[in-house]
Formats: structure tokens, C-alpha cells, sequence
């Protein structure tokens, strides 16, 4: 080509027009069409872009040579000048045209520079330049498109543009994807080339070889094109080729670390062109020199974005380069003192990565792996007490999710063994951290420590402590035994000397046979072996073994002591209000019970309380789902290879074993709530419940009482969920529990009357549930007659009582007409005692049959048809339980406790029959019909009636016939009065008799001295008859306080403080002027009357049913009460209290006074609960106010003490008052006045 007909290109000079502007690039000899269309390039079609570009293409075909005509040249240039808006199809061309004519001059110029052709180097180069700066422009002008196409689609689509809109979509399926890929081969193509002799100077290859790392760095913002694996390894290869071949070192280092700063995806992207850049093209320098500068780089303290970028930089190059990362840990450890905890966690991620790396590698540099290993652990315990709780989980985090994670896969030698007890240590003190994320990271570690411990040689692998306690002394007495002139190293004194804690688990429950029947085989806690015989002959060789075992032995046993040690926190944390922890912590004791630790049976019954959880719907629903979870995993999973009745039988023994041991009251019910909703799941098969029955029921062989009563429990809980479970069984239930069995075994006849009572829910609970089959009995039913049997039960058995309570509530469920069959019992009761008391005869109470011997049965070998024994009269049954013996209190504290038990649940069934007839009254109206109940439990309302069962003789049986008209307010009303005056002031009311009767007995205290059974029973009947009236209550309230306050029985004391709290619900009027006697309470000598009256002011006040006049600080003192659970319910008393209104800063000045004036309170305890309280104090406004409250004090104080509490309360409110300041400066002084 003549040069008259060439382009003069100087690419310098084009740089300077495209950098300024690229539509200020000159294109004057375009083709004319483009030039017209300047003004509106959108209006080009696709057909006139073809005329343009085909013959450009034809040329360019022929001979790269051809772009260097300005026609074609310039024409290009101002197609590229239209990118953003011309046809897609058209774009492809371009970018196309300039690849392909890009590439075949590399060929070209490949040729010329390897057959040494010096006299075509000079126009190879113009060419080699005119295309580079085309393809720049074009792979930038494309980026910058699909960028704006992103932008455009986020947007809402307005009414105008519908043209543009059109083309947007129809354009949308085309992917620049493969275009762009074909550019980054070609620049790799021509980066290829020997261009040292292409350019002379080294900035002129410089400039040239920007034209391709531009682009690509403008690619890589992209996050979209950086996550296509395809098109990030091109763009690795130009960088890779251009830093290794042409001199691009620098410019990458300075645009890697920009990019860092300001892109936060291109983090591992970095470091995985690094690692490329190193291993496949051998160039660790750059890795060297971005290490050095970013470990040298300060941030504004405001940035967080280049932080998180660069340490995510940092740790993923750590993890695929740890070799590289290593050389500069002495730069990089610097970050350790950055502000930016981002930077830190970064530190602590590389510890994590290089440790594991320095594992992998073989013991060649053993001695020098070892000290960097030991180092970079230092550091990672070192920042467990970071300032920063992310800093903080992040180490806890590497150690569980790397180290250990690794360790698992690593020979016992090399598990990192002398780093775990320490590592364990560390995390039993995270658990104690105030960021709940902390926490529960540290659980997460224990957890992993437990599962990945090295200590599977011996037992099984299991973590049973007296276990390795035992074989620790079989170790070092067998060491003794072989060298017994050696002086030994002293041995842990308080190894062996612990018991194992009662289990949960009785061996009641456990299956015969032994193999496989705790659900996991591999768990086995086989007896410790006996000492081998040792050889008398001196052997270094065993010694050197002996002392191996010992020293494992002895690890073994730390290692578990740190377990129980974190177990007792773990318990703690279960009542976390973090969702998330209190699942990681039900997740621990679930692996602690894997690995028999003697302590997961602690937690497992500590998370019953869990199947209460309120919260959210996800938070609440999601940690009662876990806890169904877990206790279906440990205890309603049969192992593997068990066939249905197998399964069944394991799973009834496990039930089982859950009511058994030293089982709380509260644990129960919660139990109780944990089974009926597993059994509303399905999670209980029928032929369990079947194996259930089969215990109970079973009466022709010996079975132990713990099996029979825990499966009547278990049944009972069942049936609170599906009553026809009791239903269909009560002919068992009247052969065992209410039979000679359950007066034999008064434990078994309270489960057997609690299962009963399940049949007929009332009140909200019957709400939404199966009520069973079975409608109300009357009372000459044989179910009954024996539950009146059992209360009327002669007995000197302090087991009565709560057989009583459950009779007496059965009855109320299940009676058409209980308070009839109650005002017979108690009658009877009454002739009986004082006929006894005035014709005493002293007989020996007959001996009660022998108790079944505590021994375990096969329930697969128990009979399907258990023989019943014969079917008893009721007049039968009431002789044969006459009383046998006088001269005892005891029959008439039975009766005080059935007259005050009785009054209760009559209460209770007045207010089911107003709701009953509210509801009923309710339908009515709806349908205008008149209300007919009939024959029901219901149908007798008559005061007379409830007071007095001489008119149940069906002379007036459609009483409500009478008042169907009466409206609701009157029923209430009259029903008042029914409770207010009737019940214990009517002429006919049996109840009327007992309320002087125990009141005199508690009055008397003196002359009962020795009857402490009847002196508690008859002041708990005191306090449930003024619970019926108000008149009564206001007469006796003065005797229940004395009895409160100077009863020696503590019981009694509860009793009175539980039946105070009672009052004040019921009338409040009376109670609310002696509120400061249930506060004096919290100071009872007794721990179990503080904890009760603690629990009833918590629910008083929390309820808004006390008004607090300054006696919170009794309650605070409580914080720092002796026992833990005293102080953890004060706790959760304050901790509800904040969220009411700004209470707690609204009494906190009383609360102050009351503490600070307390002698008995130390100074330390005083500062704990001030720091507790003072956390609700959140608002600035409120923290300044309380501050000028307690500075105005300063000056008052008399002593030193009270100075010293002012001022200890004002350090923890940010009050900012330079007053109070100087004031706290100058100190308590002591002015003494002169003589």
C-alpha cells in the first residue's frame, strides 16, 4: 500500500483524544453514512452497518495491512464511537473484525521477528498498535455497554422509550460472553510475541502493552463476568503473560491494590491470580511486593469496604498459597495492630490456613515446622481475648472449622494433643463472654473437641470419667508394681475419689442382652480391664509403654474434667434468650450423651424447660422443634437391626427412664408438655403405648416399682394429648392403681389419679383438644367409689397427700356430681376421726402386702391377659380400709388437707359451670331457643346445692329452666355470692364447720407443738378456705401472717407466702396494705422460702398485681444471694422488669438507698448488683437524671462507704456532667471542726 493511502496513526496522540474523550478521537475520513449519523447514531439499522463493515472485512481478509487505509480505519473508529447504541449484531462484527485482524498480524509478525526481518518491524509495529488501541477501545466501549444494560434493567420501565425498551429486549438473549473471550486470546496471542523487538524502548512496550491489561482490569470490576470461570482464567492469562514476560510487575501491583480498595468481590479472585501467577509462570515477586504494601497500608478509619476486601484477599491467598503467605507472616503480623478488626480476623484466618499447611508437609524441617507451628498457635490463643467479639469467634471459628477439622485425619502422635487441653481451657472461658455470637462459637468448639478427641485406644471411646479414673490407677499401679525403687511423679490425689452422680437412666431401663441397645454400637463403656501381670524382671520396654499409657490416661482425665467443667456453663446458656446458642447448646449435651459423660444427663433434663419457649413464631416453634429433635434422636430411635417389638420395648424403656431419678416437679410437667406434643407428632407408635400398659398392668410376676410407676407417668403425659389412651384401659387402671397395688404403693395410685384426671381437660385446656370418648360417670361408678377410697385411706404415709390432691382432681373431672360425692367423703372422714379420737382402739395397723422386688422384667415375656384379682363392692372396700388405729393426729390432718383441697376445686368448678353456662347461654341466642341443659353436671345450681347435698334428691332438676331469661351479670353475681357467703357461711354448708376448726389449730400453736403434719396441714387449709372468701380471708389474714412469719416449719412458712400471693390475685384490696410482710420473706433463714416468695413477687409484680413501693431492693439483694438459683430467678426478674416502662430506672434511687444502707451487704456485692441494674439504664436522658439524683447526695454522705457507693453508681451512667466530674475528682473528704 502506498503511504499516500496510509493512516498517520500515532497512538500516544490517539491515548490523549480517548482518554479526554473518546467521541473527541477525529474519524474525518469515515464513511459519509457514519458521519451523517453522528447526531443520531441510534438510527442506524444493521443493514446499513453491513454496506460499511463488509468491505472492511474483505479487506482486512486479504491483508491485516488493510486497516492502515483511513476509510477503513476511521470508519471503525466511529462505529466504535456508536457502541453504546448501534445493534448488537453489529457490535459483534466489530469486535470480530478487530480480533481476527489482530491476530492474523501476530502471525504475521511472529514470522517476520523470528526469521529476524528488520525492515518489517517498523510497520509491524504501526499495525500491531492500530489494532491494540481498536481492541482497547472496543472491549471497554463493551464493558461499559453491558454495565449500562445492567443499570437499565434494574430500572422501572416509564411510559417513555417504548422504541428503546423494544430493542433492550429483543437485544437481551444476545451474551457478549464468547466476544469477549475471543479478545483475550488474541491479546494473548499477541502478548506472546517477542515485543522487546518490536519496540525499542522499554515505556513504548509499556504503552502498548496497556492497550490489553486496561481492559482487562476494567473487565474484572465486573462481578457478573468474574464469576464465569471461562473468562476469569483469560483474564489471568493476559495478566500473567504481560507481569512475567513484560515488565508489568508494577502496574499489576498498583491496580491489584486499587482493586482491593474499592471492589470487594475481587478479593479471591486476586489471590487465586497470584497463586496462578506463581506456581504456573514461576513469579512469587509480585505476591512478595503486594504483601509488603498492604501490611503498610494505613485506612481511613471510616473505611470499611478496602478492610474487608484486603483481609478477605489476604485469607483466601493463605489458603490457596500458604507457602508464598509465610515468607512475609513478619509483615503481615503487623495487622494484628490495626484498628480494623476486618484486618485482624484476616491475621488469624492465615494462623489457621499456615498450621495446617506446616501439618501436611513431611518431617524433613520437623524441628523448624514446629517452632512456626507453636508460633502462629500462640497467636491464635493470644487473640481469644481480642477486644473485638468478631476477632474473637474467628479464632474460636479457625480452631473448629481448619485445625481441627484437619487433626481429625492426622496419627494420634500428630493431633496437636498438647494444644487441645489448652485450646479446651480457653474455650470453657469463652462461654462466660458477653457477645452471645461468642458464645455459641465456643460451644461449637467444644462440641468439635469432643467428636475429634484422640482418646479412642481404650473404652470404646467414650468419655465416662470414672472410667478413665479407674484406668488411671491401673496405669500407675502397674507402674508402681515394675519399678518400685523409681520414685513415680506424683499422681493426680483426686483421681478415683469422685462418685458418678445418680443417673438419670436407671439399669431398670436399660435392654437385656447389652449389645447394640444404646443406639449407637460404636459407644460401648465396657468395665475397666484388670491389671496384667507384669513381669518381676526389669524391663525399660514396658516401663517406657506404662508411662506412655499413664501420660494418656492422665490427658484423658483433664480433657474430661474440662468437659464437666463446660457442661455446668452449657446448662447456663440453655437459657439463653439467642436463639441460635441455646440450639448449639441442646446440640452439645446431645454429643455429650453420645460419648456417656456423666454430665449430659444434666442438660438433656436442664432443655425440658425449653418446650416452654415463647418468642417469634420462627424462634419459639424452631427451639421446640429441636428439643422434639433431639430427645426423639436419644431416646425414640431404636439402633439399627431391631424389629418392631424390639424397637417398641427399647423406646418404652426409655420413656421411662426420663420420669425417673432425681426428677423435679417442674421437669416433670414439662416432661409431661415435651410427650403429649410428641405423641400429637406421631412420634409414639401404638405398640409402645401397648408395651406401656403391659407394665403397668402386669400382675402375676414381679416387676420394680420404678418401672410401673414411671410407665403409668409416662401414659398419663400421653393422655394428655389423646385422653382415649386412659380411656380404653381403666379396667387396668381400677385392677392396679386403684387396686391393692396402688394402696400398697401410694407413689403408683397418685400417677394412676393424675392419668385419670388427663381424661377430662376443662378449662383452656380442653381448648382445641380430644376430649376423649367417655362422658361424665356418675358417682356409684366403680372408678369413684375407689378414688373415694383412696382419700378416706387410713395411712400414716406422708405419700397421702399428694395421692389425695390427684384423687380429689379426678373426681372433679370425672364426677357428674363431685361436689356430692366429696361432701360423702367428707363426712365419712369426719365420723371416722373423732369417733376414733372418743372410742380409741389401739390395734396394729395390718402390715401392707410386700412391695414387688425391685427387679427388671422382660416386657416381651409379660403375659398379653394379666390375671385381675375379684372385683371389689364398694361397701367392701370401705370396710376393709376402716381405720385401724387411734390415738393419732395424722387422720385429722388428712382431713384438714381433703376440707381445704375440696373448697379449692369447688372454686374451680363454679367457674366452669358460669362458663359452661355462658357458652351454652351463647348458643341460645344464636339459634332463639330457650336454654334446656338436663341431666347434666351442670343442672343443679342452687347455692343450698352447692353448699349442702341434702336437696340432690331431684326435687328441683331443671333449675335452670327457671332462669333461662337471667343474664350473664346476674349468673356471675349470683355465683359471687354462692363463693362469698354460701360455701362457708351457709347454714347447710359442711364447709361452714372446718373454718373456726383450723383456725383454732393454728391459733394454737402451743398446744400442738409436736404435730408439725397437722399444725402445716390445717394452716394450708386456712389459707385455701379465705382464698373462697373474702370475709373469711379478712378475719384470718392477721393469723396467716404470724403463721408466716414465726412458724418453725418452712413448708408452712412456703405454704403461707404461696397462699398470700393467691389473695392478692383474689382480693387484691386486702392484700395490698401487707405486702411489706411477703417482702420480709426474702430474708427468711430458710433458702426454699426465699426462692418461693421470690418466685410469687415475680409473678405479683410482673403481673401488675402488687403496686412496688420501694421494696425492689429486697429483691435486688437476691442478685447476690448463696444460692444460684435464687439469684438467677432475681435475674429474670429484673431482666422482664426493664422491658415495663422504664421501671427499673424508675425505682433505681430507692433501690440504691435500700442497698447502700444495708450493713449486711459487702461492698463487692454492692457494686455487682449497682453494675447489674444499671445495665437497663439505656436512655442518655434517664442515665444524666439519675446521675444529678445521686451527685446531690455526695455531700450528705457521713462516711467514707456511702461516698464510695455514690460514686461507684455515677462511674457506670454516662451522665458527661465535668461537674459530677471534678466533684468524683476531689474525693470524700473529712472536715473535723476546730475546738
Amino acid at each position: 500500500m502506498d503511504d499516500g493511502e496510509r493512516v498517520s496513526f500515532d497512538l500516544n496522540e490517539s491515548l490523549k483524544y480517548y482518554n479526554d474523550n473518546p467521541n473527541s478521537v477525529p474519524c474525518t475520513d469515515a464513511d459519509p453514512e457514519l458521519l451523517e449519523a453522528e447526531s443520531e447514531p441510534e438510527a442506524l439499522s444493521n443493514a446499513q452497518i453491513n454496506r460499511i463493515l463488509e468491505p472492511i472485512i474483505d479487506s482486512i481478509a486479504v491483508n491485516p495491512d488493510a486497516i492502515t487505509r483511513p476509510s477503513n480505519f476511521d470508519s471503525l473508529q466511529c462505529l466504535l464511537k456508536y457502541f453504546p447504541t448501534i445493534p448488537t449484531q453489529a457490535i459483534g462484527k466489530v469486535l470480530d473484525l478487530i480480533a481476527s485482524g489482530l491476530s492474523a498480524e501476530a502471525e504475521i509478525a511472529n514470522q517476520d521477528i523470528e526469521g529476524e526481518e528488520q525492515d518489517t518491524l517498523k510497520d509491524h509495529r504501526e499495525l500491531l498498535e492500530m489494532y491494540g488501541f481498536l481492541l482497547r477501545w472496543a472491549v471497554t466501549a463493551l464493558e461499559s455497554r453491558a454495565a449500562d444494560k445492567a443499570t437499565t434493567a434494574a430500572a422501572p420501565v416509564g411510559r417513555k422509550g417504548k422504541g428503546k425498551g423494544r430493542a433492550a429486549a429483543a437485544s437481551g438473549s444476545w451474551d457478549s460472553t464468547t466476544h469477549l473471550i475471543v479478545a483475550l486470546e488474541t491479546m494473548c496471542k499477541v502478548l506472546k510475541l517477542k515485543l522487546i523487538r518490536v519496540f525499542v524502548t522499554t515505556s513504548e512496550r509499556d504503552t502498548f502493552v496497556s492497550l490489553f491489561t486496561k481492559p482487562v482490569y476494567i473487565v474484572l470490576e465486573s462481578e457478573q463476568r468474574v464469576k464465569i470461570t471461562n473468562v476469569r482464567m483469560h483474564l489471568f492469562k493476559v495478566l500473567c503473560i504481560s507481569v512475567k514476560h513484560h515488565g508489568h510487575a508494577f502496574g499489576a501491583q498498583t491496580s491489584i491494590v486499587q482493586n482491593l480498595t474499592y471492589f470487594e468481590h475481587l478479593s479471591e479472585p486476586m489471590a487465586e491470580f497470584l497463586q496462578i501467577l506463581s506456581e504456573q509462570y514461576d513469579y512469587p515477586q509480585l505476591v512478595d511486593e503486594i504483601l509488603r504494601e498492604l501490611s503498610n497500608k494505613e485506612f481511613n478509619s471510616n473505611d470499611t469496604r478496602g478492610p474487608k476486601s484486603v483481609s478477605g484477599f489476604i485469607s483466601k491467598l493463605s489458603e490457596l498459597a500458604p507457602r508464598l503467605v509465610i515468607k512475609q507472616m513478619t509483615l503481615l503480623i503487623k495487622l494484628l495492630d490495626s484498628e480494623s478488626y476486618n484486618l485482624r480476623c484476616a491475621v488469624i484466618d492465615v494462623c489457621g490456613n499456615l498450621i495446617v499447611d506446616l501439618a501436611k508437609e513431611d518431617d524433613e524441617r520437623g524441628d523448624s515446622n514446629k517452632a512456626q507451628m507453636e508460633a502462629f498457635f500462640d497467636v491464635l490463643e493470644e487473640r481469644f481475648l481480642d477486644v473485638n467479639p468478631y476477632c474473637r469467634c474467628k479464632a474460636i471459628q479457625v480452631y473448629t472449622n481448619k485445625i481441627l477439622e484437619y487433626a481429625q485425619l492426622l496419627p494420634l502422635e500428630k493431633k496437636f494433643n498438647k494444644r487441645r487441653q489448652k485450646v479446651a481451657n480457653l474455650a470453657v472461658r469463652s462461654l462466660e463472654d458477653k457477645s452471645s455470637n461468642v458464645r455459641r462459637n465456643a460451644i461449637k468448639l467444644l462440641t468439635k473437641l469432643i467428636t475429634a478427641h484422640p482418646y479412642n485406644l481404650h473404652h470404646g471411646g467414650v468419655l465416662t470419667l470414672t472410667l478413665w479414673k479407674t484406668g488411671l490407677q491401673v496405669a500407675t499401679a502397674n507402674l508402681d508394681a515394675l519399678k518400685p525403687a523409681i520414685e513415680n511423679p506424683p499422681v493426680d490425689q483426686e483421681a478415683g475419689n469422685e462418685t458418678v452422680e445418680s443417673n438419670l437412666y436407671d439399669e431398670e431401663t436399660m435392654i437385656e442382652g447389652g449389645e447394640g441397645t444404646e443406639g449407637e454400637e460404636s459407644r460401648k463403656s465396657p468395665p475397666p480391664p484388670p491389671p496384667p501381670e507384669v513381669p518381676e524382671v526389669d524391663n525399660s520396654d514396658e516401663i517406657i509403654r506404662l508411662n506412655l499409657t499413664r501420660r494418656y490416661y492422665l490427658e484423658a482425665v483433664r480433657f474430661i474434667e474440662v468437659i464437666h467443667d463446660a457442661s455446668e456453663h452449657v446448662c447456663q446458656l440453655l437459657s439463653s434468650k439467642n436463639k441460635s446458642e441455646v440450639v448449639e447448646a441442646m446440640d452439645f449435651f446431645k454429643v455429650l450423651h453420645t460419648y456417656k459423660v456423666e454430665k449430659a444427663n444434666d442438660g438433656i433434663r436442664r432443655m425440658l424447660r425449653l418446650i416452654w419457649t415463647k418468642g417469634n413464631s420462627d424462634e419459639g416453634k424452631g427451639i421446640q422443634s429441636h428439643l422434639v429433635d433431639i430427645y426423639k434422636a436419644l431416646f425414640f430411635d431404636a439402633p439399627h437391626g431391631f424389629n418392631a417389638n424390639e424397637a417398641a420395648t427399647y423406646i418404652a424403656r426409655n420413656m421411662i427412664s426420663l420420669t425417673q431419678g432425681d426428677v423435679t416437679p417442674a421437669e416433670l410437667t414439662s416432661l409431661e408438655q415435651l410427650l403429649s406434643r410428641m405423641m400429637k407428632e406421631g412420634h409414639v407408635s401404638d405398640l409402645v403405648i401397648h408395651k406401656l400398659w403391659q407394665i403397668y398392668g402386669v400382675q402375676n410376676r414381679s416387676i420394680s416399682k420404678k418401672q410401673r410407676r414411671g410407665s403409668i407417668a409416662v401414659l398419663g403425659m400421653l393422655s394428655l394429648a389423646d385422653p382415649d389412651i386412659v380411656v380404653r384401659q381403666l379396667e387396668t387402671i381400677l385392677r392396679t392403681g386403684l387396686g391393692p397395688l396402688g394402696r400398697s404403693d401410694l407413689v403408683l395410685a397418685r400417677y394412676s389419679c393424675a392419668a385419670l384426671r388427663h381424661i377430662s381437660p376443662s378449662g383452656r385446656k380442653a381448648k382445641g383438644m380430644n376430649t376423649g370418648s367417655m362422658t361424665k360417670l356418675t358417682n356409684d361408678h366403680a372408678i369413684l367409689v375407689r378414688l373415694a377410697a383412696l382419700v378416706e385411706l387410713q395411712t400414716e404415709n406422708q405419700e397421702w397427700f399428694g395421692v389425695a390432691e390427684q384423687a380429689i382432681s379426678a373426681i372433679y373431672a370425672l364426677s357428674k356430681h363431685p361436689d356430692v360425692l366429696c361432701t360423702e367423703v367428707i363426712r365419712r372422714k369426719t365420723k371416722a376421726v373423732f369417733s376414733q379420737q372418743e372410742n380409741p382402739a389401739p390395734e396394729p395397723e395390718p402390715e401392707p402386702e410386700p412391695a414387688p422386688a425391685d427387679e427388671d422384667v422382660d416386657m416381651m415375656d409379660i403375659d398379653e391377659a394379666p390375671s385381675s384379682p375379684p372385683a371389689q363392692t364398694p361397701a367392701a372396700i370401705h370396710e376393709q380400709e376402716e381405720p385401724k388405729k387411734g390415738g393419732s393426729s395424722f387422720p385429722l390432718s388428712q382431713l384438714m388437707f381433703i376440707v381445704g383441697h375440696v373448697a379449692v376445686k369447688q372454686i374451680v368448678h363454679l367457674e366452669l359451670i358460669e362458663l359452661e353456662f355462658k357458652r351454652r347461654k351463647g348458643e341460645a341466642e344464636k339459634s332463639n331457643i330457650m336454654l334446656s341443659f338436663g341431666d347434666d353436671p351442670y343442672s343443679n345450681l342452687d347455692a343450698d346445692k352447692e353448699a349442702s347435698p341434702q336437696k340432690k334428691g331431684g326435687e328441683e332438676p331443671d333449675d335452670l329452666d327457671l332462669i333461662g331469661g337471667t343474664t350473664e351479670d346476674d349468673f356471675t353475681e349470683a355465683m359471687g355470692i354462692i363463693r362469698e357467703r354460701e360455701l362457708l357461711y351457709g347454714e347447710n354448708s359442711i364447709l361452714s364447720n372446718f373454718g373456726p376448726l383450723c383456725a383454732e389449730i393454728c391459733a394454737n400453736n402451743i398446744s400442738y407443738k409436736k404435730d408439725r403434719t397437722l399444725q402445716a396441714q390445717s394452716a394450708l387449709c386456712m389459707a385455701k378456705l379465705m382464698c373462697v372468701s373474702s370475709e373469711y380471708c379478712e378475719s384470718n389474714l392477721p393469723l396467716l401472717i404470724t403463721v408466716m412469719e414465726y412458724s418453725v416449719d418452712p413448708i408452712t412458712r412456703s405454704n403461707a407466702v404461696i397462699a398470700l400471693g393467691d389473695m392478692a390475685v383474689c382480693f387484691n384490696h386486702l392484700i395490698d396494705e401487707n405486702t411489706d410482710f411477703l417482702y420480709r420473706r426474702l430474708r427468711d433463714r430458710d433458702a426454699s422460702v426465699k426462692r418461693t416468695c421470690l418466685m410469687t413477687l415475680t409473678f405479683l409484680i410482673l403481673a401488675g398485681q402488687v403496686k412496688v413501693k420501694g421494696q425492689l431492693g429486697e429483691m435486688a439483694k437476691c442478685l447476690e444471694d448463696s444460692d444460684k438459683r435464687i439469684a438467677d430467678l432475681s435475674k429474670m426478674f429484673f431482666s422482664e422488669l426493664a422491658t415495663k416502662d422504664n421501671a427499673v430506672y424508675n425505682h433505681f434511687v430507692d433501690m440504691f438507698s435500700l442497698l447502700s444502707a444495708e450493713k449486711d451487704l459487702s461492698e463487692d456485692a454492692f457494686k455487682k448488683i449497682i453494675k447489674f441494674l444499671a445495665t437497663f439504664i439505656e436512655k442518655d436522658k434517664h442515665a444524666k437524671q439519675l446521675a444529678d439524683k445521686l451527685a446531690a447526695r455526695l455531700p450528705r454522705c457521713d462516711t467514707e462507704r456511702q461516698w464510695n457507693d455514690v460514686a461507684y453508681a455515677l462511674s457506670l451512667l454516662p451522665h458527661k456532667n465535668e461537674e459530677i466530674a471534678k466533684t468524683l475528682t476531689a474525693g470524700f473528704r473529712v472536715v473535723q471542726a476546730s475546738a
